[in-house]
């Protein structure tokens, strides 16, 4: 009589893949490199996941919800639009130099080139990484609304500097810029910001 199928953790498997996917990207890892990464056969990956870009989205989703999440946080947690950014800022270098993880941000490193059939993959990071500038124009907006900005600021043009900083730090910390050297980058990065208050 063939023994059961050792049980496994969803969540356990879930955390293993977003971790493979965040190291190597969509397209680096094979079905082997997930069955070896999560220690269970592929039927059992597709039967618990449904197929690998199912898996994908899903570790994208955890990721968004955890480690991602910082600048989504930042913006509910903190007072005034220039801690919100400066804090988006420091934990984005957190992220993506942390010891014993993946360097740089999954959001940004996991899918920018893909073959055709995998567009749906680089589409999905590229609509994640869209909201989040969407969303600090809206506090930007609001800030300008409430007077902590002047009138005249360029809400958006802050919006697109300040994603376009955050997408930097992600290519910089994968390149093996250190945490210190990145940090050294965020008083620099907010005066375009703290020029505009009111």
């Amino acid at each position: 009589m063939a023994g059961r199928p050792r049980e496994f953790d969803r969540n356990v498997a879930l955390a293993k893949a977003r971790d493979a996917f965040w190291a190597r990207g969509y397209e680096g890892v094979s079905m082997a490199d997930l069955v070896e990464a999560l220690g269970i056969a592929s039927a059992r990956i597709y039967a618990a996941f449904g197929s690998k870009e199912a898996l994908f989205r899903e570790a994208v989703a955890l990721y968004a919800g955890e480690e991602g999440g910082f600048a989504e946080r930042a913006v509910a947690e903190e007072p005034t639009a220039v801690r919100a950014i400066e804090r988006s800022l420091r934990e984005a270098v957190e992220n993506c130099t942390r010891k014993g993880r993946p360097q740089g941000c999954m959001m940004v490193l996991a899918a920018t080139n893909c073959a055709a059939e995998n567009d749906g993959v680089r589409l999905l990071l590229s609509e994640y990484r869209q909201r989040r500038t969407t969303m600090l124009l809206e506090r930007l907006k609001r800030a300008v609304a409430e007077g902590e900005l002047r009138a005249q600021t360029d809400a958006e043009a802050l919006a697109d500097h300040y994603s376009t900083i955050l997408l930097g730090i992600a290519v910089q910390a994968r390149d093996g810029v250190s945490r210190k050297r990145l940090l050294a980058t965020v008083p620099t990065a907010m005066l375009a910001l703290r020029a505009e208050l009111a």
